[in-house]
């Protein structure tokens, strides 16, 4: 079965990176099976069923992302020797059974134990492997797939929710957590199971084609040569931790808000199904906006890039503080999925631009305990403050406080000092992709 990417690479016409990032496509859509953002829709089923509380619901959030940031440091360097394939192909098989499982819930224990699973695979095994594929594969053109595959994961979250919410609308909420269940399986394993692959060099291609086109792309004038810092030397760099503060700042605000807006605007007066188009709705944004961050990433750079998502994500915040209506509401979506689209498109580019590609996911896994505990703590923040004032009110203007500082961090975030920016030759861009 390894020898297929092989067999497929020599009768393609293109460069096989693309069958990788299809696949990474593949995995990012049923990923978002367990995200926060398709939870939210069945928070108020749930909790009126069940009667808990949203800080005990939020709590099933928190704990995967804990044991998430507990494995990924030792999955990080496992994805950079044996590839993307198993981890993910893994990741979507234990995804997709947890949450047909959820549709069989009968107490809190029970969908902790589910749920933490599969927001285990969503936090550490399925980041893991979707980035270290994708930027193993691209240098140059490493902002047009990062952005191409943010795409896909925003368009699974757009679609999970509507799909939940759809199967709910006939059969009740566990109908819901059936149907992404089965959508998790259908669309996310047989591409990753047959056609991903570690790097290009093992089947002797180089990053972004180049051994078979070996010119630059005229519309991306990158002046970037290729670092290869160790995990080591990485966190030795005041860049590293600045970034890791950047993470700290922005991702409880991703996660806080995304569980709990479809309970937002319910208690602000919104129908179901509004709430659902809004969180599908700025799903859809975030995906689009990646697009434009993924263009423009080469040309403005990516620091300003992060001050535009931070300042973005907190107009968004303010703007659901304020919702009282529909339309707010989803003007609100607009610029939380602008901040959200650039924080998952920019964060991974600048992260592999800074500091390479040849020991990423081991860098990339300690980030991931950043990341995934900063994003731990927005849930339960956001919960707790409700259940204490009776209003996400209190949560919200402090996300939009903890954004605007993330902006200024964002600006301040410079590449490693020994990095060297110069412009090759349009001979030498080859030897400069590779590592």
């Amino acid at each position: 079965m390894h020898n297929i990417p092989l067999k497929v690479s020599d009768r393609v016409p293109f460069f096989y990176g693309w069958v990788v990032l299809f696949c990474a496509c593949c995995a990012g859509f049923v990923r978002q099976g367990p995200a926060v953002a398709t939870l939210s829709i069945f928070v108020t089923p749930m909790t009126n069923e069940f009667e808990w509380s949203r800080t005990a619901i939020s709590g099933a959030v928190s704990a995967g992302g804990i044991l998430a940031a507990i494995i990924s440091p030792f999955l990080g360097p496992f994805v950079d020797k044996h590839g993307a394939r198993g981890i993910l192909c893994s990741a979507i098989l234990i995804t997709a059974l947890c949450t047909v499982l959820l549709s069989q819930l009968t107490s809190l224990m029970m969908f902790y134990i589910l749920f933490c699973l599969a927001r285990l695979n969503f936090a550490g095994p399925f980041d893991l492997g979707i980035y270290t594929a994708v930027n193993n594969w691209f240098v140059r053109k490493r902002p047009r797939a990062i952005s191409i595959v943010t795409l896909a994961q925003m368009a699974g979250l757009t679609a999970m929710p509507l799909i939940g919410f759809v199967a709910m609308d006939q059969g009740g909420w566990r109908a819901g957590w059936l149907l992404i269940g089965f959508t998790i399986i259908a669309i996310g394993l047989l591409p990753n199971l047959l056609l991903m692959c570690r790097r290009p060099e093992d089947i002797g291609l180089h990053p972004d084609g180049s051994e078979k086109n070996d010119t630059c792309d005229d519309n991306i004038k990158s002046d970037l040569i290729e670092p290869s810092f160790t995990r080591r030397q990485a966190i030795s760099k005041p860049s590293f931790w600045l970034l890791a503060l950047f993470t700290v700042l922005v991702f409880p605000v991703q996660a806080g808000i995304s569980l709990h807006q479809a309970p937002h605007l319910l208690e602000r007066g919104l129908s179901p199904g509004t709430a659902a188009l809004v969180v599908s709705c700025f799903s859809l944004i975030s995906g689009l906006s990646a697009l434009l961050y993924g263009y423009a990433t080469r040309r403005v750079g990516v620091r300003l890039n992060l001050f535009f998502s931070g300042l973005t994500l907190s107009i968004g915040a303010y703007l659901m503080y304020l919702t009282q209506t529909a339309s707010l509401a989803f003007i609100a979506a607009i610029f939380f999925g602008i901040g959200i689209g650039g924080i998952l498109c920019v964060l991974p580019i600048v992260w592999a631009d800074y500091f390479g590609r040849e020991s990423f996911g081991a860098i990339r896994g300690i980030v991931l305990t950043i990341q995934i505990s900063a994003q731990a703590i927005g849930p339960v923040v956001s919960g707790f403050l409700r259940d204490w004032s009776n209003s996400y009110d209190l949560s919200l203007l402090l996300f939009m406080g903890m954004s605007i500082l993330a902006a200024v961090i964002g600006i301040i975030v410079f590449p490693p000092a020994f990095i060297k920016h110069e412009k090759p030759s349009r001979s030498s861009i080859k030897e400069n992709t590779l590592l």
